[in-house]
């Protein structure tokens, strides 16, 4: 990424997987089969604070796969690239 996008607290900036639409021997998969609802983690926020001050971080960190609920999140559109940003 050029332009560094720092998620604030507990969010997390996701990039979809693309499901390749193709085998490797060349069969056309049809689009609902191809689905996933699954994404790399490209940035995350530092945590949040709890009652007694201490930072509680976030479970997750860059590079992870992580599932992705079907509804949700909110797109951002940065370098031509789509991204979700999940609280």
């Amino acid at each position: 990424m050029s332009k560094r996008l720092i998620p604030l607290f507990n969010r997390v900036l996701v990039q979809k997987i693309v499901a390749p639409s193709k085998t490797t021997a060349g069969i056309l998969l049809p689009e609902k089969s191809s689905k996933l609802n699954s994404g790399k983690v490209v940035a995350v926020g530092p945590g949040l604070h709890g009652k007694d001050g201490k930072l509680l971080p976030v479970a997750v960190k860059e590079g992870d796969t992580v599932l992705l609920p079907e509804y949700g999140g909110t797109e951002v559109k940065l370098d031509n690239k789509e991204y979700v940003l999940f609280v």
